[in-house]
């Protein structure tokens, strides 16, 4: 089908050649034509979707700099609170250091309360509304000091805490329309020429899925807009799997300072390091776990006879 075997191995060397990309958000003033995204227009308004509160620093922390540096709109949405994710003892901590902080004044929060519902939490039982709420403000600090680290204003930062996650258990509620309706509205208030989504289904508790399909139905509504035309959907993977190497249509080399800060800006979420709750088979920290798949991707393009980076984060484009 493709002639001799020596034409197909340099057509396929093209093929993975043109995924690499130090320009995520395209190469202004440059033939496009052999690079995985467009150069026009420039500066691009750009949405990355995050399930939880360290998903966009986990899977792609180096492009996320890179757009930003590179002068691109660039918004994160996290899409749910995270709060399940953070331990009592953890919530414990904060809750009597803002105690000792407000004194006895009133405040939003009843910390007392906070603090006796969790020295006297039984096994199972789920979380009050404060204690909830208390477990996601640590989730959305924690994000806000790994974005402000990368570069991003406040203002490009966005929570959406959809309904569904709010179960207060890990069964989470369905995908619902009111779900769908919010990650809508963020779309079309930004109205991004890039989208950018966690395409990894394999997080313990389904989450990554269900934010997903959210996005995908999202979409699917938005689709007859005018500026849907110019939107393309770029798909990264978590912390547990990567996209193996014929998927992959953009890989975005990182150099050893962009490997560091992607790692300083994961340890922000302190919340989530040491002791994490859902992290399935692999006992490794995030951190750990990002690093060595985005070494083992360049490893993979090096031996495959391509240039030698220090590392490579993956992304495939889907046709929504």
């Amino acid at each position: 089908q493709e002639g001799s075997a020596y034409d197909l191995n340099i057509n396929m060397f093209n093929v993975l050649q043109h995924t690499i990309t130090g320009w995520p958000g395209g190469k202004p003033n440059t033939d496009d034509s052999h690079r995985p995204e467009r150069a026009n227009p420039a500066k691009k308004r750009v949405i990355l979707f995050s399930p939880h509160p360290d998903d966009d620093v986990i899977s792609m922390g180096g492009t996320f700099s890179k757009l930003i540096k590179q002068g691109h709109d660039v918004h994160v949405v996290y899409q749910t609170s995270g709060n399940i994710a953070v331990t009592d003892d953890e919530a414990l901590k904060f809750a009597e250091v803002a105690k000792d902080f407000v004194g006895d004044t009133a405040t939003q929060i009843n910390f007392q309360s906070v603090i006796d519902f969790l020295n006297n939490k039984s096994e199972n039982q789920i979380d009050s509304l404060e204690v909830r709420k208390l477990k996601g403000l640590i989730r959305r600090r924690e994000s806000y000091a790994a974005t402000r680290y990368i570069g991003l204003k406040d203002e490009n930062t966005h929570f959406l805490d959809l309904p569904f996650y709010e179960t207060g258990q890990v069964k989470k509620n369905p995908l619902g329309p009111e779900d769908i309706a919010i990650v809508k509205d963020i779309i079309a208030k930004i109205k991004p020429h890039q989208v950018f989504a966690a395409g990894d289904l394999a997080d313990p508790h389904g989450t990554h899925e269900v934010c997903l399909n959210a996005i995908f139905a999202a979409m699917k509504q938005l689709k007859p807009e005018k500026y849907m035309d110019d939107c393309w959907l770029w798909l990264y993977r978590g912390a547990w799997h990567e996209w193996d190497i014929h998927e992959i249509d953009m890989a975005v080399p990182l150099s050893p300072s962009e490997v560091l800060l992607k790692r300083h800006a994961i340890l922000y979420h302190q919340s989530q390091k040491d002791r994490v709750m859902f992290q399935g088979n692999d006992s490794r920290e995030f951190w750990v776990r990002a690093e060595d798949r985005n070494k083992n991707t360049a490893i993979l393009y090096d031996d495959l006879g391509l240039a030698e980076y220090e590392a490579i984060e993956a992304f495939k484009r889907f046709e929504y």
